[in-house]
């Protein structure tokens, strides 16, 4: 349960703190899809380095991976007023499509072995288990990592100057702009922080869970981290709470699919 719950708590974040700034990241799926492509990249290609480099490394890869897939359609947002809603329904087709030829046998990032995944990272980027000895219980720091970006996002919209921005900016853009905020700067880096979040969910799910990264690695999360986040009330604590219950959910019915 709380395995699954970590990439949800990043996820539901991500569409949380998009929701307080006015906007509808419905592209959180494709995030952690471009997110899951950069941190195995770098997980898997850089050699030699030791883990307190490697590691955040990879980390900040799926960060900056989801930050610039989210910020094209914020951009677009804030230059143009195209709606995000399409821009990012359409950025998550792009992302698929992108990760099937990344991975596809013959691919840049294909294995080699005729199968349509990417090479193992190297240990050196691994998140650390907190059961090592059990291979079946993949636990890892992770869902620290998890909590602590819940609290980060706590502290951001709600103790930071650019966290009141981004919420005036989301209850009325006019009267933001009317009191000296910069809204099309305020839509853009709100879309990148969220795509960051989401790119935390892909990344931890690759270096903490599955290792390498699939053709077929799409989940789900960021679908239902629109669920999330209505029923967190786009609320830090609330996304946590809702996650852990969601995550319950998923596990049990897997094993509830398992045992019948």
């Amino acid at each position: 349960t709380l395995r699954t719950t970590t990439p949800y708590i990043f996820s539901g974040l991500a569409v949380a703190l998009g929701f307080r700034g006015g906007l509808f990241n419905i592209g959180a799926e494709g995030q952690y899809f471009i997110a899951g492509l950069t941190s195995v990249f770098v997980g898997y290609s850089i050699k030699g380095l030791p883990m307190y480099i490697h590691l955040p490394l990879a980390l900040l890869a799926g960060i900056a991976g989801g930050a610039l897939w989210a910020g094209i359609p914020g951009f677009l947002k804030a230059k143009t007023g195209a709606h995000e809603v399409i821009n990012t329904i359409m950025m998550n087709y792009i992302s698929f499509r992108l990760a099937e030829f990344m991975l596809d046998v013959g691919g840049p990032m294909a294995r080699g072995d005729n199968r349509p995944v990417s090479p193992y990272i190297q240990p050196t980027a691994e998140l650390p288990q907190f059961f090592p000895s059990d291979s079946t219980i993949r636990f890892n720091v992770g869902f620290i990592l998890a909590l602590l970006a819940a609290w980060f996002v706590y502290w951001l919209l709600f103790k930071t100057t650019l966290g009141y921005e981004i919420r005036t900016v989301g209850q009325n853009p006019r009267a933001a702009k009317y009191a000296g905020i910069n809204v099309p700067r305020t839509i853009v880096l709100t879309m990148m922080l969220s795509g960051g979040l989401a790119g935390l969910a892909g990344a931890t799910d690759i270096l903490g869970v599955l290792r390498f990264m699939p053709n077929a690695f799409s989940s789900g999360y960021g679908f239902d981290a629109i669920a999330l986040a209505l029923l967190g009330n786009s609320h830090p604590v609330g996304v946590v709470i809702a996650s852990l219950l969601f995550g319950a959910l998923r596990a049990g019915a897997r094993n509830m699919q398992g045992m019948a």
